[in-house]
């Protein structure tokens, strides 16, 4: 079999299940077993699996079937990708029949033929990465019409991102994405997600930043019910979801310095336990991280630890602002022209030549983030079909203060942060000399569309 396939196998016999494990992991297989229906939904809900294998009789009903259909029709449910292979010792051509009928892949009678078994196996595995892989590129091609931002780099300053990119990408090395707020991170995790070999798992996103630390640890590695008082049920965390996958933390100079020890521990041993529990789990994870802080003065003031560095960041990528690469300007602001027209239903053919200039000698202290906010503005207040530089509402340095007067509370507010940005860089820095906290600075940010 290709790539150690994850099988899930339920059976009531012991016997049967070690036979099974005897079989199968020689051939490279991860396997996990479940002595119940309700067992193995338990382990179908907690993590993705390539094929299941399910007997069709269980203590309860020995002979009909009748719990393996039902327990057929409730995987289904769950995940209608998953291929399910279900065995029998009563096997007879109806029961055959109405299995396939429910959704199931294949069958097999006991005793099995080993061969065919494997043969079986390794077939729907394949079948289903196949279908799983078509439904992620359907769902990204949707999000691509939808809107979601290509990375646009054609301007030199660019160019090493793209280089880190193309050499860093197919490998599973750590790292750690570092540039002022808006700067376009999280494209730049998704497209060296893309260029791995671990792009037809799913890569998990968590913003650091906006993740109290009373909940943080809940939120990385899960808990289990009675944890804490909300806890009322299991909860697999981000590194379950994204075990064969990728983890992209953002704003990672956020983590609570109580919770780096932990973090560092997965990174080492793919290791963890879920909140309240006892248990080690593992998760294989790539990890790539991203900051807007200035990461050297956070370890250098204590609040970062230095070895959780070393190891986030095997490679690092530094973006440049959008004032350092306005040779991207312009296909930028055709693409997000092109996306709030499409959105808001406005027959624009482009910009005029004074709003282009408008744009490319803006400074943009909000980055990539306020150009599409701006644009975003700009096509709903724009009466004609191109784009004037006063749809923009782009005001330099000099000329705010000369117009303060004529301001409204959250323009002048807007404007004050975007200096405080541009200033000092980053979040953490800007919301300390704003007399903010981070949660407070972020929730302007969103609401002025600088986030």
């Amino acid at each position: 079999m290709s790539a150690a396939p994850r099988i899930l196998i339920a059976d009531d016999q012991r016997d049967v299940l070690e036979a099974l494990r005897l079989l199968l992991e020689p051939e490279g297989c991860q396997i996990d077993t479940a002595a119940s229906p309700a067992g193995l939904l338990r382990e179908a809900e907690r993590r993705e699996y390539d094929v299941v294998l399910i007997d069709l009789n269980y203590a309860r009903d020995t002979t009909s079937g009748a719990e393996g259909l039902d327990l057929l029709t409730r995987l289904r449910a769950l995940d209608d990708t998953l291929p399910i292979v279900v065995m029998t010792a009563w096997g007879t051509v109806s029961l055959a029949v109405e299995a396939m009928r429910r959704g199931a892949r294949d069958f097999i009678e006991k005793p099995w033929d080993n061969e065919r078994l494997l043969s079986i196996l390794r077939t729907q595995a394949e079948l289903g990465r196949a279908i799983r892989r078509s439904r992620r590129l359907e769902a990204q091609n949707r999000l691509q019409a939808e809107g979601a931002p290509p990375l646009i780099a054609q301007s030199p300053a660019m160019r090493p991102v793209l280089d880190v990119i193309a050499r860093v990408g197919p490998s599973d090395a750590n790292v750690f994405i570092t540039g002022e707020n808006g700067t376009g991170k999280g494209l730049v995790a998704q497209a060296l997600h893309a260029a791995s070999s671990r792009s037809g798992r799913p890569m998990v996103t968590i913003n650091a930043g906006g993740v109290s630390e009373g909940v943080f640890e809940s939120e990385l590695f899960g808990h289990v019910k009675g944890a804490f008082t909300d806890a009322r049920q299991d909860r697999i965390g981000r590194f379950e979801m994204a075990d064969g996958g990728a983890l992209f933390l953002d704003e990672i100079a956020n983590v609570p310095l109580s919770q780096q020890q932990k973090l560092l521990r997965v990174l080492e041993r793919g290791e963890f336990e879920r909140l309240g529990s006892s248990t080690t789990r593992k998760a294989d994870v790539r990890l790539i991280s991203a900051t807007n802080a200035d990461i050297d003065a956070e370890v250098a003031a204590g609040r970062f630890r230095q070895d959780l560095l070393f190891r986030l960041n095997t490679i690092e990528v530094r973006l440049p602002p959008l004032r350092d690469r306005r040779d991207d300007i312009p296909a930028l602001a055709a693409h997000f022209l092109a996306v709030h027209a499409v959105r808001y239903r406005k027959a624009l053919t482009g910009f005029e030549p004074a709003a282009l200039q408008a744009l490319t000698e803006y400074q943009w202290p909000g980055n990539v983030r306020e150009m599409d906010h701006a644009i975003e503005r700009a096509v709903l207040m724009a009466p004609g079909d191109r784009i004037r530089a006063a749809d923009l509402a782009l005001r330099s340095a000099r000329e705010a203060p000369a117009r303060l007067d004529e301001m409204s509370l959250e323009d002048v507010e807007a404007l004050m942060i975007r200096k405080a940005l541009s200033r000092h860089g980053n979040v953490a820095s800007a919301a300390r000399a704003l007399g903010l906290s981070r949660s407070a600075l972020y929730r302007r940010l969103e609401r002025y569309g600088l986030q």
